[in-house]
């Protein structure tokens, strides 16, 4: 496929709602916590408990059905070529950051509905504790990865998720 010079409107829109819900749950997990607590003192949550809770779950529901459409758009549209004028390395991590991005995108909600809906400790653990620490790990580097190709390497690709 040739590349383009920039990225679509629903790329673009699909990138930025995610990243907001990413943002809200890793940010505001308070109800989803205070619920857990009670379930695991074996106390009984209020119906303000749940719905709090639900919040956080809904969110992450809508973060991996959006990771598919995302996948589903990614693979069937043309992608901008990666800046020229920049050390090799360079688009090896970005590519691996993407890659860990979207796996995660898939295992932070999938773990989550686990430990939710089905009880599964070992998910909740793994869900508020590995993955979520690796999620903000790659999250981070993803925004330094973006400030420095636009600051250091005067690329256009922040830009191009942005304005277009």
């Amino acid at each position: 496929m040739p590349a383009k010079d920039r990225y679509s409107v629903p790329q673009r829109l699909l990138h930025w709602l995610v990243a907001i819900l990413i943002f809200f749950n890793l940010l505001f997990p308070d109800g989803m916590n205070a619920w857990r607590h009670l379930i695991r003192n074996g106390r009984t949550p209020s119906p303000d408990d749940i719905a709090s809770a639900n919040v956080h779950a809904y969110a992450g529901i809508a973060i991996l059905l959006l990771a598919i459409v995302r996948l589903a758009v990614r693979f069937s549209s043309n992608l901008p070529a990666m800046p020229d004028g920049q050390p090799a390395f360079l688009h090896y991590i970005a590519r691996i950051t993407h890659v860990l991005l979207y796996v995660l995108l898939f295992a932070m909600p999938l773990s989550g509905m686990a430990a939710y809906y089905l009880g599964i400790d070992t998910a909740a653990f793994v869900h508020a504790g590995p993955i979520k620490s690796l999620l903000w790990v790659v999250v981070v580097l993803h925004i330094l990865g973006a400030l420095i190709q636009h600051f250091y390497f005067r690329s256009d690709v922040l830009r191009r998720m942005t304005i277009g």
